[in-house]
Parts: C-alpha cells; structure tokens; sequence
C-alpha cells in the first residue's frame, strides 16, 4: 500500500482494512517503545468542528510515531477573515508531510484530497463519513470477540445523521456480520446505505423502532440528537425509549459487548459505566494504536 488518502470507508477494500487493522495491532504491541517512523514528518492537525477523542488521539499517535503537530486554529485564522478552504489547504499542504482534516461540510475532505499533494486523513466531514472511527470499531470487536463475521451486532440511536453509524453499517456488512438498525423511524438510517450494502455484500439489515438484545453479541449506541427536534417533548420521550440502562441490559447476554463513539450524554447512564459489558472506554483508548498504523501506512506506505 503506497502514500495515499484515507477519505472515505467506501474507498477501501476489505484486505485494506485487514492491513489496518494488522498494523494497529502491531502498533498496540509496540505503544511504549519509542519509535521513529515519522521522525522528521510534520503533520498538521486541521480541526474545523470541536473534537476531544479523534484529535488528541490523533496528536498522540503522531508523536508516538516521532512526528510533529502542526495545530490549526480556526477562530484565530485567515479563515475568520474569510479565506478560502480551497486556499487554506494548498497554502497547508505546502508546509507539512500530510493533513488531518475535520469539516462540517459534507465532502470537505475528498475536495482537501483534490487539492493537496500529500496525503490527507478524513476526521470527519458532516454527517458524512468517520473511516479512522469505523477502524477503530472494527479493531475493537475483532479483539474482543476474536472475529466479525456472524456477529449479531445492533446499532442503537440516532442512525440518520451520525457518520460513524453509516461507515460502520459498510464495514460491518463487508466482514459478514448480521446488523440490526434500532431507531426511531423519524432518524432511521438512510435507504441509499442500506441498499448500497445489500447490493455490495449480500447483507440483509433488519430495522425495527426497539433494541432486542436476547442473542445480541455487540450493542453500538449513539446519541439522540435532541437539538433536530421542533418538539422538545418528542426528543425527549425518544430519548428515555432509546436508552441503555441496567434495566434495558437485564436482557441482554453477559458476554455483549457496548460500545459507543462518544461522548455520550444522557443514552447510557454513569452506573452503566461499572458493567463489565461496558467497552466504550476501551473502544476510545484503541484509537490511538489504529490511528498510529494509519499514520504510517498514508505517509510511509507501510
């Protein structure tokens, strides 16, 4: 695998992924030994929207790596004059080794890829794609339950508008697991996604308005995103039927896994935090191994 972009999951094959994934799992093997491999490498952190987990994550393995940050500050930028993206990125491009880029438009990233000579790593683009979190949740149901394929996996929330939800549907259907979609019909996932992986990977994803967790090996949850809601009282009532609970969990196998893309506010409660089915904090600690292998393998071609 040469220098290249990582911009969307629909960009890669399912041995592309495998290699990912093979290298974080190197690179997990490998966390406090020092290294080198982007020694002399700078690459420039490019935050548009706020982030915690896919930013500093992403600083830590470069530096994990020997590379250096170069931040981007947007509110303190030519782009609060005005400049353009198109401009921001060529002028950017000319300093580093390669670009991570968080935007809130839809797109944003493969127009940065467009433009930039070296490589440039999606961190997010809208409501778009989140390709370094699918990797991360692939890497992490692979090491928790030794394999993907035939997993019984759900996915719980606001389905219509989190990326992350819609790379990972991709991802899944590609490695062969069976997915349930359990959603409000009002924020269900988009039809176009659920029949691009129908045609693609033979999957056949069961969508229903409850989370049945009986023969459930891995639950992914995200937020119900109260502030898209006219009705407040509506939001709300989505939120209590779409929260993970101990009560909700009664129901569920010992050995399910739970995982969330986070942060999480209200879906899943503090005392879920102690449930030994609980991974979530675990999913975000593997970020910084999976976002290593992708550091390397985008500007050294590992």
């Amino acid at each position: 695998m040469g220098v290249r972009d990582l911009i969307s999951i629909r960009d890669l094959g399912k041995k592309d992924i495998e290699s990912f994934l093979s290298e974080a799992s190197r690179m997990e093997k490998l966390l406090t030994k020092p290294k080198h491999l982007l020694s002399g490498k700078i690459i420039a952190s490019m935050f548009f929207e706020a982030s915690t987990r896919t930013n500093m994550s992403f600083q830590t393995a470069a530096k994990r790596l020997g590379g250096k940050l170069l931040t981007f500050y947007p509110s303190i930028s030519s782009a609060a004059k005005g400049e353009s993206l198109a401009d921001t990125i060529r002028m950017m491009d000319g300093y580093v080794d390669a670009i991570v880029l968080r935007h809130p438009y839809e797109g944003a990233a493969r127009f940065a890829a467009d433009l930039a000579e070296h490589p440039v790593i999606n961190a997010g683009d809208g409501g778009n794609q989140h390709p370094t979190q699918t990797l991360i949740d692939l890497y992490t149901i692979k090491k928790l339950k030794g394999k993907i394929q035939g997993l019984k996996v759900t996915l719980m929330g606001d389905l219509k508008h989190a990326r992350a939800m819609r790379s990972l549907l991709y991802g899944l259907s590609m490695f062969g697991a069976e997915v349930a979609l359990a959603s409000p019909p009002s924020l269900a996932m988009d039809q176009d996604i659920i029949s691009e992986v129908k045609s693609k990977f033979g999957a056949e994803p069961v969508q229903s308005q409850k989370a049945e967790l009986k023969d459930c090996d891995v639950l992914y949850v995200c937020r119900i995103q109260k502030e898209r809601f006219p009705d407040q009282y509506e939001a709300e009532k989505m939120q209590r039927d779409f929260r993970v609970d101990l009560e909700l969990l009664s129901h569920a196998d010992e050995s399910m896994a739970i995982l969330h893309p986070l942060p999480k506010v209200d879906e899943i409660p503090p005392e879920v935090d102690s449930d030994p089915r609980a991974k979530y904090f675990e999913q975000a600690k593997n970020g910084v191994p999976v976002r290593m292998a992708v550091l390397n393998k985008c500007i050294n071609g590992r």
